[in-house]
């Protein structure tokens, strides 16, 4: 039998880190990674043959829990009929109507392949829509990894020693690449110029842990955009459909110009869009000067599976999500009070993190000294060894889907005792 340490070794030779994504990499943690081999529902198997209760759902993309019957069906039959066209397909155009149905003010999408496209392509839209240059970014949300998002942004960046203000975070991104990116503290609504094309923000920021917004600070970002005749860019790659059935805009009350899709819409296969109103994009080509294209854009078997998604996520699994979602945030809240560990369990909607320390984030720097207190990794390994997969960084947030059933959520919560008893004796290890 293949072991997670074989293959790790094996692709350690011929994959930069071993790992396609660094996030996967155990660098934050330490240890091996587990290799997947098989997934259904709420869990999945490593090759070892190890089954874990999983709360990473491939980052919020698998809603409906990994391997759904109704998913795999979709996917088979639009592999029957071929994967790829580079023509359009009615797929496209239901998916399309059908995102466009659930979002309040959102006429038109262009779909695309990922979520890092998406932004990327929405912040060029904005940028040729208003004739500006300046894009407005919060520390510590992640849009993806081009160039000029790349500065002081979340989730598997933020494990490396980063900058603030228009440093880039990473190598072989240039000073120019960010020279019109402007980084600001989250949660504060900023004075702005007449030069900002684009205020980019994750509505609810899920890739610094769970951080809300504070009251005012999106309605306060609404009102500074229209000021200054700015686009506000929501980036609802993790919260869209996963919050509610208009995502952030309809649990939130705020209407942003421009809106950035992934994960949830493909039904786990690549897939992101960007949207706005018509007159807005209508600046994209062939209608306008702002050009995007994509091979795979709108690929049939990802519209196929995105779309037997959507329509399963009514109101009343939304309902069942915050449920399992509030058993389990109240769940880890006792376990760790229970031990005297001081920890802060946010929630909003289907979404929870979890902070060592007394008081909920509100911004990067508050969330980075929870980080820093180093207690993550051996949480992460203790709950490991229990069968119970979180994601390896402590930057991420834990996605609870319609598979986990309550007795999933019983054993994840006797695991977090026994673990957080661990930590107050002292005795946890990596």
């Amino acid at each position: 039998m293949t072991t997670n340490e074989e293959l790790y070794e094996r692709g350690l030779r011929v994959i930069p880190g071993g790992v396609n994504s660094p996030v996967r990499a155990f660098r934050s943690v330490g240890g091996v990674p587990y290799f997947v081999s098989r997934a259904e529902g709420a869990h999945v198997w490593d090759v070892s043959g190890l089954r874990f209760i999983d709360l990473v759902q491939s980052y919020g993309a698998s809603i409906l829990g990994h391997a759904d019957p109704e998913v795999v069906a979709a996917i088979t039959e639009a592999a029957g009929r071929g994967s790829t066209y580079g023509a359009p397909t009615e797929g496209e155009v239901v998916l399309a109507e059908e995102l466009c149905s659930r979002v309040p003010g959102m006429e038109q999408v262009r779909l695309v392949s990922s979520g890092t496209e998406a932004a990327m392509s929405a912040v060029r839209l904005a940028r040729g829509a208003t004739g500006r240059s300046t894009i407005v970014k919060f520390a510590g949300n992640y849009h993806g990894h081009s160039d000029a998002l790349l500065a002081a942004a979340g989730s598997g960046v933020a494990e490396r020693v980063i900058g603030t203000g228009v440093v880039p975070d990473s190598a072989g991104v240039t000073a120019g690449a960010v020279a019109d990116t402007l980084v600001l503290p989250y949660n504060r609504v900023p004075t702005l110029t007449d030069d900002v094309a684009v205020v980019c923000v994750e509505p609810v920021a899920a890739n610094m842990g769970l951080v809300t917004p504070q009251p005012g600070f999106l309605e306060g970002l609404r009102a500074e955009c229209d000021r200054v005749g700015a686009l506000l860019l929501f980036d609802e790659v993790i919260t869209g459909f996963r919050l509610g059935v208009g995502g952030a805009t309809e649990r939130l009350g705020v209407r942003p110009d421009v809106w950035c899709f992934g994960k949830v819409i493909g039904g786990g296969l690549p897939m992101g869009a960007f949207g706005g109103s018509a007159e807005v994009m209508a600046n994209l080509a062939p209608l306008g000067p702002v050009y995007q294209a994509g091979t795979l854009s709108g690929n049939p078997l990802a519209t196929a599976a995105g779309l037997t998604v959507l329509r399963r996520l009514d109101s009343d699994a939304y309902a069942r999500l915050d449920a399992t979602a509030a058993a389990l945030a109240t769940g880890l809240r006792l376990a760790f009070t229970s031990a005297g560990i001081d920890v802060v369990v946010p929630r909003i909607g289907p979404l929870v993190g979890l902070f060592f320390g007394t008081q909920p984030p509100t911004d990067f720097d508050e969330a980075s000294a929870s980080v820093a207190l180093g207690r993550y990794p051996a949480f992460f390994h203790g709950m490991l060894q229990r069968g119970v997969a979180l994601a390896p960084g402590p930057y991420e947030v834990m996605f609870p889907s319609l598979a986990h059933t309550d007795a999933d959520i019983v054993q994840v919560v006797e695991a977090a005792h026994e673990v957080a008893a661990e930590l107050a004796e002292g005795h946890a290890s990596v």
